[in-house]
């Protein structure tokens, strides 16, 4: 008989490997710096007075704490919180109501055309928001019977400059019907098969059996919606004109009015007071958030 050598346990690995997780390491070190730097910067920033940021230098002499004061004090970004808060909210309420129920039913009803209102759902994940803009900025201005509009869509201003056009046109993308789709191509039929012979509705068998199974996939839409609601600007300064509908990114941009004069350390300490809820969200759905995107598949 022949004897089969096995490799000794804790065997050093050949060098090719251990070359390539170098490279591994010197690459995802590279990318962490270059994520974490401008951070660090804004940070920093936040607590000069502008001689220091006129002479670029890395650490402030002293920590201007009252740079955070003045800048909250500059405008009334208590409002500014609340309107982004509100907005981030209603998206997310939205989206979690509208793509859920279409992903069901695109995965688990016999829905005749299913195949090409999947491959159309898509296809949009392909088209760029900015190319979308100016049409649904004429629909959003013709909503009828809204903003003085008459039945059919004129005479007024229809959802802008409301919480209608602010929360409801960005409220289902098709990114997030995809991807709660996905999650429920991956539960089994059985499960929906049982609980019709039990005499439970549709609609029923969607909320009290299927969608409790994918709360990793209602943790993914939600950070990812309350991600982009919270830092929405180009389409609420497309809509809104009155001041007390500005959104925080919006309210931001009272540091930088003139060019010539840029309140950097005003404007960085309201933009690290603005990063502050997104880290803290991540943080607290972080586990869930990241179980959610790995269980993403392609099935189906």
């Amino acid at each position: 008989m022949t004897s089969v050598s096995l490799p000794a346990v804790g065997a050093a690995k050949p060098p090719a490997v251990r070359a390539g997780r170098i490279v591994l390491y010197v690459v995802l070190t590279v990318g962490a710096l270059l994520m974490i730097v401008p951070f660090v910067w804004m940070l920093l920033t936040a607590f000069k007075s502008n001689l220091e940021i006129a002479k670029f230098n890395w650490l402030p002499q002293e920590l201007r704490w009252r740079n955070f004061v003045d800048a909250m004090q500059t405008a009334p970004f208590l409002r500014y919180f609340r309107n982004s808060l509100f907005i981030a909210v209603g998206e997310t309420a939205f989206t979690l109501a509208v793509c859920t129920t279409a992903g069901y039913a695109l995965a688990k009803l016999p829905i005749r055309g299913g195949k090409v209102l999947l491959n159309y759902f898509i296809v949009l994940l392909l088209v760029p928001f900015q190319i979308i803009l100016v049409p649904l900025f004429l629909i959003v201005k013709s909503i009828p019977l809204f903003g003085g509009n008459n039945i059919l869509g004129q005479g007024g201003i229809g959802w802008l400059n409301s919480w209608w056009g602010l929360i409801i046109p960005l409220g289902a993308a098709p990114l997030f019907t995809f991807l709660a789709r996905q999650f429920y191509v991956s539960l089994p039929d059985q499960l929906a098969q049982a609980a019709r012979v039990d005499g439970l509705g549709e609609f029923g068998i969607f909320w009290r059996i299927m969608t409790p199974l994918i709360k990793p996939a209602l943790i993914t839409i939600a950070v990812f919606q309350i991600e982009a609601a919270w830092n929405g600007f180009l389409w609420p300064l497309m809509i809104t004109t009155s001041d007390e509908m500005r959104p925080l990114q919006l309210g931001l941009a009272i540091f930088s009015q003139n060019p010539a004069e840029i309140q950097w350390p005003y404007l960085m300490a309201g933009t690290a007071l603005a990063t502050l809820p997104m880290i803290v969200l991540f943080v607290f759905a972080q586990k869930r958030f990241v179980e959610g995107m790995a269980n993403v598949g392609i099935k189906g």
